[in-house]
């Protein structure tokens, strides 16, 4: 049986709220059971969003319905199920393993699965004086909205998070927390991505544990990736394998002929050529089972780093890589990679950022966009839009259905226009910002890099016979000090 690299982690805690709890409910299913089965809960209550919900057993809870919700959460034993369908929001804190040797504190563990959907909206420890786990999965989303995410916290604390795929997301104002010296933490990237605010406490944070192994990427053979995210102000931690897999692990690709490409690793003998399989599929069952391998290979012991499939859209494809580094005989197993194949949405980039003044009353000038489309269901069509201007009517777009055409701004200030690309399935859209000033010098004087000249006496932008005639009206004047003692009022 082929094993496919999975997360086991919890998350989650928030420490701070304002909703008084009403009552407290407590998991009491013997084995496997639902959420939404009160039966399931002691006393037949529901959690809800004044109830706190206690976990302190080892059998399993399966979040299975869209309006899940909980006070408090305090999670030992489990695993917590959130799948497909499934969304659980807990207005108040969420801890995962509060203290270590307490039954009723033990271990605890969340997994949240395709289509799952875990909502924390102060604050979320991973693993606080106990011990914590978080798996997401392919498709799993977990959000943490104000205050704090913490992965081992406390002395005694040791809290894991594993993204096979998915999304954590830290929104609002979340900061992220590490580097407790008494605690034991790891996030480990196996797919899908992180995404942080960008800010110095959050970079430093991840900086740390970068370099000290606490981030890290298939078990720390892959290399932690931190860039910036699609959303302004945003940054994404990201894994990529030493394989380098193209479509990257998690992501997306066009649908329709497809070109799987990876980085061949070193061999153990230098200069001896190393060979693959390639086995890929739209069956994860399959993969990871492995009891048909050849209906699923599409490379057999070759040296080569690409190789055409076929996909269809909406679907999501799982492959693997095994290399011969050293013996024919003893492939070295590589983990499981995938991706969705889809019509992808219109790349939008409306052009950079203009600077600009009047002549005359009035100033035209280009608008210069890039659209890229892959164009696998129809030509994309564009529409350009004022999103807001200094008067109503002072930007006149020449031709609003063109990528790139004319501008006409008659008045001073800033204007913000959008360009939005749609296949007919999805969109994409861009701004570009215009700042109008009144002349060339003002223009100038706006740009951060501005420096001014030296002998510019006048602050006009140019040196010429009135800076010399402030330097002859002063010549010679003094206003130093001539009291070798003076006072200051």
């Amino acid at each position: 049986m082929r094993t496919r690299i999975l997360l086991c982690a919890l998350i989650v805690l928030c420490l701070a709220g304002t909703i008084q709890a009403q009552s407290s409910t407590t998991w009491a299913a013997s084995k496997s059971g639902l959420w939404s089965n009160s039966t399931d809960w002691a006393g037949g209550v529901l959690p809800s969003a004044t109830v706190k919900a206690f976990f302190n057993g080892p059998s399993e809870c399966i979040v299975d319905i869209p309006d899940a919700g909980a006070w408090q959460i305090d999670l030992g034993g489990g695993p917590l199920k959130i799948v497909d369908g499934g969304n659980l929001t807990v207005t108040d804190w969420f801890i995962l393993g509060y203290q270590a040797g307490d039954v009723d504190d033990s271990a605890g563990r969340i997994e949240v699965y395709d289509g799952g959907v875990l909502n924390s909206s102060v604050r979320m420890y991973v693993g606080f004086r106990g011990e914590g786990f978080l798996t997401i999965y392919e498709g799993g989303t977990v959000n943490i909205h104000t205050q704090t995410f913490g992965v081992g916290q406390e002395p005694g604390g040791n809290g894991v998070v594993e993204l096979e795929g998915g999304t954590l997301n830290l929104l609002g104002s979340t900061s992220l927390h590490l580097d407790l010296a008494t605690a034991e933490h790891s996030i480990d990237f196996l797919g899908g991505a992180m995404i942080v605010p960008d800010t110095t406490g959050n970079n430093d944070q991840i900086n740390w544990a970068i370099d000290n192994g606490v981030i890290k990427a298939y078990g720390g053979v892959g290399e932690v990736v931190v860039g910036p995210a699609v959303t302004s102000g945003m940054i994404e931690v990201r894994g990529v394998h030493p394989l380098q897999p193209s479509p990257t692990d998690d992501g997306n690709a066009s649908s329709g002929a497809l070109e799987l490409n990876w980085t061949l690793p070193e061999p153990s003998v230098p200069g001896q050529a190393v060979s693959v399989d390639v086995y890929f599929t739209d069956d994860l069952q399959a993969l990871t089972q492995f009891t048909d391998p050849d209906s699923m290979r599409i490379v057999s012991n070759q040296s080569v780093s690409s190789v055409s499939v076929q996909t269809k859209p909406k679907t999501r494809y799982y492959w693997a890589i095994d290399s011969y580094i050293g013996s024919d005989n003893d492939p070295v197993y590589g983990p499981i990679f995938s991706f969705v194949a889809d019509n992808m949405p219109p790349q939008v980039n409306a052009g950079a950022d203009v600077v600009t003044w009047l002549a005359d009353g009035v100033r035209t000038g280009n608008l210069d966009a890039t659209v890229i489309d892959d164009g696998s269901i129809s030509p994309y069509t564009v529409q350009w839009t004022v999103v807001s201007e200094p008067n109503e009517g002072t930007a006149v777009i020449e031709t609003a259905s063109a990528e790139d055409t004319g501008i006409t701004l008659s008045a001073l200030g800033e204007y913000v226009l959008q360009l939005d690309a749609s296949d007919g399935e999805y969109s994409g859209s861009d701004t570009v910002t215009i700042n109008v000033y009144s002349d060339s010098c003002e223009a100038a004087q706006s740009l951060p890099d501005y420096v001014p000249l030296v002998g510019d006496l006048n602050g006009d932008c140019k040196v010429d016979e009135a800076d010399m005639a402030l330097l002859e009206e002063n010549w010679l004047d003094d206003n130093s000090l001539s009291d070798e003692w003076s006072t200051v009022n």
